[in-house]
């Protein structure tokens, strides 16, 4: 028997998608704060505040899946917010290495809390939904990623350190993350990982 006509499940579900996308960016547009951040320039200290190494530009242009020019609009206006702080790099001068200043941290501090009505919609799934959205939406990633249709993102299970299923005798904790060598459950899967290595980086050295 058919189903309901209409669209179908996969693309209700990219709709459903992309309207919570639109909410995401809409709380960001509001989040601003006493900086007036745009959606970029928040996104850009969340970057920036996730590793604390100095950055190059060209790093966050391919990380945020931006361009050049929009990019450097958004430093310069960080910088004259006195928020990020640029420094010629030590190894080659040419360059310029980009890092948070402890007002850039405080901020990135702020944006890292969760808005309310977020929040509100996140404390409404239950702990399965959670399992359920992180397992298809990391999978999906992956597969955008191996088309070069989005940045890549260090997720779970494209990096090396990651055993899918390697404890079937435990549904809740099935997987195993080889660089803390623990299990782990579905829920626990990450989108974005400050240890991550690319899965093709070769065999892990023994810990």
């Amino acid at each position: 028997m058919e189903g309901p006509p209409g669209l179908s499940p996969t693309e209700h579900l990219l709709l459903g998608l992309t309207r919570l996308g639109q909410a995401v960016r809409l709380t960001a547009w509001h989040n601003g704060g006493p900086a007036k951040l745009s959606p970029l320039q928040a996104d850009i200290l969340l970057y920036l505040a996730a590793d604390a190494r100095p950055r190059r530009q060209g790093e966050i242009v391919k990380a945020l899946a931006s361009t050049p020019p929009t990019v450097s609009d958004a430093m310069r206006a960080l910088t004259s917010k006195g928020l990020v702080d640029r420094r010629r790099d030590p190894v080659d001068t040419r360059a310029v290495t980009l890092t948070l200043t402890d007002a850039g941290r405080a901020e990135a501090d702020r944006l890292g809390v969760v808005p309310a009505p977020l929040r509100e919609a996140l404390d409404a799934l239950s702990d399965a939904d959670v399992a359920a959205m992180l397992r298809g939406t990391t999978t999906m990633i992956k597969v955008l990623q191996e088309h070069d249709a989005i940045p890549v993102s260090r997720t779970c299970v494209t990096c090396r350190f990651f055993r899918p299923d390697a404890h079937p005798q435990d549904p809740d904790r099935p997987h195993h993350c080889a660089f803390v060598d623990a299990p782990f459950g579905p829920g626990e899967l990450r989108v974005d990982c400050a240890d991550h290595e690319p899965a093709d980086a070769g065999p892990e050295e023994a810990r």
